[in-house]
């Protein structure tokens, strides 16, 4: 359920109000990157972010993953050891669900992935474990992954992690800090990059066609993995793969 404007326990001096924004922004719940949809402080002053997921969490969630696994929603991790996300195995810092039970942990936007996505041409299913390697550093296993209904495109979440993070300085620090960044296209040279090494013995049109369709799966996949599944997947980004 989304709401116009709302009142969150972890800033209560202020309503957040609901807005779509084509800058980056690290969420103040999770502490991870967003893009496109987001519940923004209304007041002038104050700078603060949450991903949709973190701004309307869920007090207990069930995931198929994790079929005896309950998970509490918490607004830190528990404990004083280091934990990390069973999704993506990034760090987790900051608004985490946690099952008691089995000690395991989900960024909120993790949790919350589509199991399926869809666009009408291509569908991505999401899986725990895939035999496949991944596009993107060309190793099997690892984390969660995006895999394509013929099985020849396959992307971790832990991967698409890391992309966002090696972009993150260009993306929204180096232009300006919060609000100012320059848009998500700025990462996608380094992305197409990676799709075309995939495929460094090949030549000629299949390749680019090839990379084409990889190219709209890591589009959907990072759209999801930044919080917003719906998000730039026929606009900025898709613009950039459709000039290469």
């Amino acid at each position: 359920m989304r709401y116009s404007e709302i009142s969150h326990f972890n800033h209560p001096q202020h309503k957040l109000r609901f807005e779509y924004s084509e800058f980056p922004f690290k969420c103040d719940g999770c502490k991870e990157v967003g893009i496109g949809s987001r519940y923004k402080c209304c007041s002038n002053t104050c700078d603060y972010d949450l991903h949709t997921q973190c701004a309307i969490p869920t007090p207990t969630l069930y995931h198929p993953f994790y079929k005896k696994c309950s998970f509490q929603f918490m607004s830190h991790p528990p404990g004083t050891t280091p934990r990390y996300c069973n999704a993506c195995e990034k760090d987790v810092t900051g608004f985490v669900y946690h099952c008691k039970a089995c000690g395991f942990d989900l960024h909120p936007c993790c949790a919350k992935l589509p199991m399926v996505l869809d666009d009408g041409e291509i569908k991505l299913y999401l899986y725990s474990k895939v035999s496949s390697v991944c596009h993107r550093c060309g190793r099997k296993g690892r984390s969660w992954s995006y895999r394509s209904t013929c099985k020849r495109y396959n992307l971790h979440v832990a991967c698409v992690r890391e992309m966002l993070v090696e972009n993150w300085h260009e993306l929204y620090i180096g232009r300006g800090g919060r609000g100012g960044g320059r848009k998500i296209e700025t990462s996608i040279p380094s992305l197409k990059n990676t799709l075309y090494s995939a495929h460094s013995n090949s030549k000629g049109k299949k390749v680019k066609k090839c990379c084409e369709i990889a190219g709209l799966a890591v589009q959907f996949v990072i759209s999801a993995v930044l919080g917003d599944p719906t998000a730039l997947i026929a606009g900025i980004v898709g613009s950039f793969m459709s000039r290469a």
